[in-house]
């Protein structure tokens, strides 16, 4: 059976803000004392809890990316910089709307088991609105405290007088309640809804987001069981192209486990500034937010070997014999992109428009350009032709999770566990399979992992998550949980010399595009440091990780208004 995830795109407010971005409870609602009264009432305020910022992935939060696998020019992050403070936007961002989030639920929840409500909705849908409101509570609950540590737990509608004196509740507690939730929420949810319904989260969601929070808090034994029970349901299928599975024009694909519709009639869309960032400068964008090279050298060759372990890589080609994800998520040179040759390379100072066939000024390259892409490399994954119509307004499915990451995270919990078999191998194969668009048991036609080495089956599939899931927003708590912060985060962003100096010292040495090949360490971190030492490659920005970055800063004004919340160590 095939499961999708597709909502109409409304959302009602139901809750006004105010001093306290806690905002446990409402100085303002419609009809405080007689909403809820209906069916539809409860759908609308339902609604309302799949607003796009409720549900933004880590690297969606800051446009100058979070984690080691993308950046913006020279611009780093707080993060990136080690300089996080409680004054952070981002942080007070996902606190603030995390919390408005759970307090809607909560009041959704109270309504839900009052009398009123109760003489007019019948007790089963009752209890499936309960289940959905439970479902987006500890999904919000799941984020907090994933990146904040201990929270302010609630699970009922407080006053503001009362929400100013709440303090921390441990973890563990919280961690535990939001289980209690998804649990409910995958008793009571439907499997998948009637072709003609609007459809809205599932048991399948419910597992796949209680495994998601078990992995990232290290409870491989509930991340297991409960992406198991995902996979058991025979829900979803992984989408037969991974190339196109991400496209704005690709919806209802069956490998979506979790997602939130976008529409460009109804203007929930993605700003046109992100788009224009990713866009390359020939089509008319910016092409400033880039995959970074420690990326581009994760992807394996097609033996399954690093590229400093491959005698399939070639520097001087080094697109070429490598997994098909990589020129998936990245625009290899010389191919056509968004109506033009892609081409870094500092002689090509013009290039072929498609549309006219001929050759025009490339402002892809830093020579004509000088704010053209730092490393030479631009995204391609969810990109076509599709973002340069609509006043490059786009409305691709904003993906929560999805069948792949399921499999992962089961392969990685049973790894973890260290009770690697056949369905640990499927799980983590499949994935790689679907890349190369062939069966499971076609082992002849992709680098199947063989391994059952503990130690060497988690290198693969940590590599597998990062080529897999480029650019989803999902790399940043990879390397909070992995503790591979401290590393990753703690090197420079490398890119190209200056037009100059590339030509003379790179190109003109028959070095381009890359002038040697970076060692790969135990952790497929990419070594980058003998090139600059020879001067090959430019230090761009360095990094600087700062350990207490492993959590998140609470917000000055909460703080600042309630004397019984702490702040994490080193704010």
């Amino acid at each position: 059976m095939r499961q999708t995830f597709h909502i109409a795109v409304v959302s009602l407010c139901l809750l006004a803000s105010c001093q306290n971005t806690l905002d446990l409870y409402p100085l303002a609602q419609p009809s405080a004392e007689t909403w809820y009264s209906n069916e539809t009432e409860i759908q609308l305020a339902l609604n309302d809890l799949y607003r796009g910022n409720f549900w933004a992935q880590d690297e969606d939060l800051d446009p100058n990316y979070l984690s080691d696998d993308g950046f913006y020019r020279q611009t780093l992050t707080p993060i990136k910089a080690g300089t996080t403070t409680s004054q952070w936007a981002t942080s007070t961002a996902l606190w603030t709307n995390s919390y408005k989030a759970i307090a809607r639920a909560n009041k959704i929840i109270e309504a839900l088991n009052s009398d009123q409500t109760k003489a007019k909705v019948l007790p089963a849908k009752i209890e499936l609105y309960n289940a959905e409101a439970r479902f987006h509570r500890a999904a919000q609950y799941a984020v907090l405290v994933t990146h904040f540590g201990d929270v302010i737990y609630s699970d009922g509608v407080v006053s503001i007088e009362e929400a100013y004196t709440k303090g921390r509740t441990d973890k563990k507690i919280v961690i535990a309640k939001a289980f209690e939730d998804f649990d409910f929420a995958a008793k009571f949810l439907p499997l998948s809804y009637p072709v003609s319904a609007v459809k809205r989260v599932t048991k399948g969601a419910a597992y796949a987001l209680k495994a998601r929070l078990a992995l990232y808090t290290g409870d491989f034994r509930t991340a297991a069981d409960a992406a198991k029970a995902c996979m058991d349901l025979k829900a979803y299928t992984l989408h037969a192209d991974y190339s196109n599975l991400f496209l704005q024009t690709t919806k209802n694909s069956p490998e979506i486990v979790f997602g939130i519709p976008r529409s460009i009639a109804l203007k929930v869309v993605i700003g046109t500034a992100m788009v224009s960032d990713r866009l390359t400068r020939n089509s008319g964008g910016f092409g400033a937010a880039n995959p970074t090279w420690d990326l581009f050298c994760a992807y394996l060759c097609t033996d399954g070997l690093t590229i400093d372990k491959s005698p399939l890589y070639d520097p001087r080609n080094p697109f070429k014999n490598r997994d098909p994800r990589c020129t998936a998520t990245i625009v290899e040179f010389g191919i056509t992109h968004l109506g033009f040759v892609y081409d870094p390379n500092p002689y090509a100072v013009k290039v072929l428009r498609l549309s006219t066939n001929t050759q025009v000024n490339n402002n892809d390259n830093r020579v004509n350009a000088q704010f053209a892409s730092y490393n030479g490399l631009v995204w391609k994954k969810g990109i076509d032709d599709s973002w340069l119509l609509n006043g490059r307004t786009i409305e691709p499915d904003q993906i929560v999770v999805r069948y792949a990451d399921v499999l992962l995270m089961y392969a990685e919990a049973k790894m973890e566990l260290n009770e690697i078999d056949q369905s640990v191998m499927d799980a983590v194969n499949s994935v790689r399979a679907r890349a190369y668009k062939v069966a499971l048991s076609a082992t002849s036609s992709y680098p199947a992992i063989t391994t059952t080495n503990q130690a060497e089956l988690r290198r693969a599939i940590r590599m597998e998550r990062r080529m897999e899931l480029a650019a989803e927003g999902l790399r940043y708590m990879d390397i909070i949980r992995w503790k591979l912060a401290g590393k990753v985060l703690n090197k420079p962003i490398y890119g190209m010399l200056d037009p100059a100096d590339l030509k003379t010292k790179v190109v003109d040495k028959n070095l381009w595009f890359f002038p040697g090949t970076p060692t790969i360490d135990a952790d497929g971190i990419p070594d980058f440091k003998a090139l600059e030492d020879a001067g090959l490659i430019k230090n761009l920005v360095p990094c600087t990780w700062n350990d207490r970055q492993y959590l998140w800063p609470i917000p000055t004004a909460e703080i600042q208004i309630n004397p019984n919340i702490t702040q994490n160590t080193g704010y």
